[in-house]
Parts: structure tokens; sequence; C-alpha cells
């Protein structure tokens, strides 16, 4: 039988088949173990903002309620950031003259929006919707943590995958009557919780389809 003669480069061809064989298990280890650093999931990011916006004032002090800045969080997929107008309601007269607050004022002046760098990003293949949150009751301390205490805002939950099915799969430590899900550091009732998990028939689905759509 005579012998099979391969092309001379095919050595070469095995040297790279050999590395990609002998590399791939230490690859795929190491981009496991970097998934879940806090660098991965953005957990604690923190970007600086055109305007210091200072949620432990407005939130904390201030008292305001999270839905007038987000005013669509209840009936919108999106949470909405506040136009420049929104900001404007107030600091045309409270601080109307501060440095600080130049970008929101040449913002309004030019009917643009401020230039924001999102926080809470998840990525793109993944769908969420607030509405359907609030509605079914869960705070927004559940998700967001104590923004009532953050003087610059920073990404305060993982939000990975196992984050997000373990409340799907217990969903009723999260879940708050109404009137209460704004409220930061709000401790629910005992079986608040559970009522309004049966007052809103939540039934929160853990099948893949729910959030890659």
């Amino acid at each position: 039988m005579s012998r099979l003669i391969f092309p001379e480069w095919t050595e070469t061809l095995k040297k790279y088949v050999s590395l990609l064989l002998l590399g791939a298990p230490v690859y795929l280890v190491a981009l496991i173990a970097y998934g879940v650093t806090p660098e991965a999931i953005r957990l604690g990011y923190q970007p600086d903002q055109p305007v210091p916006y200072s949620h432990a004032l407005h939130a904390g002090e201030l008292g305001m309620d999270c839905r007038y800045c987000h005013n669509v969080v209840d009936r919108s997929a999106k949470a909405a950031v506040p136009p420049a107008a929104t900001c404007m309601n107030c600091h045309t007269a409270i601080h109307a003259e501060s440095e600080k607050l130049l970008p929101v004022r040449q913002a309004y002046a030019g009917g643009e929006p401020v230039k924001w760098t999102r926080v809470t990003d998840l990525p793109d293949y993944v769908y969420f919707n607030h509405s359907a949150h609030v509605g079914a009751g869960v705070g927004c301390e559940s998700c967001h943590g104590r923004v009532d205490q953050m003087v610059k805002v920073y990404q305060a939950k993982s939000l990975t995958m196992g984050w997000c099915l373990d409340c799907h799969r217990n969903p009723t430590p999260n879940l708050r009557l109404p009137e209460n899900i704004t409220k930061m550091g709000y401790k629910p009732a005992a079986g608040e919780g559970a009522a309004v998990l049966k007052q809103n028939n939540v039934q929160p689905p853990t099948n893949c389809s729910t959030c890659h759509r």
C-alpha cells in the first residue's frame, strides 16, 4: 500500500491545531474567571457625569420621588432620563447661576438633552421592561440599591442572569405595595410581599425567551 504524502504546508497547520487544542481549555477557564469579576459585571461602576447631580441630595435630603425625574418608569420599558426642562422646573429659581448647572442651562436653551452617561446598562441581548417590574410591585431599591445615599450614582447590584433568576424564582422579598415602591430603606411589613404576590398574580417566568428575545 502506498504511503499518503501530505503537502509540506500541513506541518505548520498541525502546529496551530495543537496550540488550539492545548490553549482552548486555558482560555475558557480564564474567560469564565474574568466573567464573574466586578469589572466584567460592572458592579460598582461609577462614571463621571456632565453635571454633578447628587441623588443623596435630591432623593435623600429633599425626599424627591424617583418618578418625578423617571416619570414613565411605571408605563414604559425604559425608565427614561429626564429632559433638561425637568431640571429647570426648579433650577430657574434655585442655584440659577451655578457653574455646575451650566450644561443643563445650555441643553435647555438649545433644546438638547443633557449627555448623561448610562450607569445601569444591560447587554443588548437582554430584554428588560421597567413597567412590568414596577407594576408587579418590585421596589426601585431592589435593583438600584440605596440611590438616596449616593452622591455619585453607581451600579449597586450585579444584574447577572443568575441574580435575576433568583428573584424570578422567589420574588416575594422584593415585592411592595404601590405606595412603597419608590421608598428607599423601606422594610416591607410582615406578609406584605406575599399579599402583593397574590394580589398582582405575580408569576415570573424563568424560560430563556423571557429575557432573550
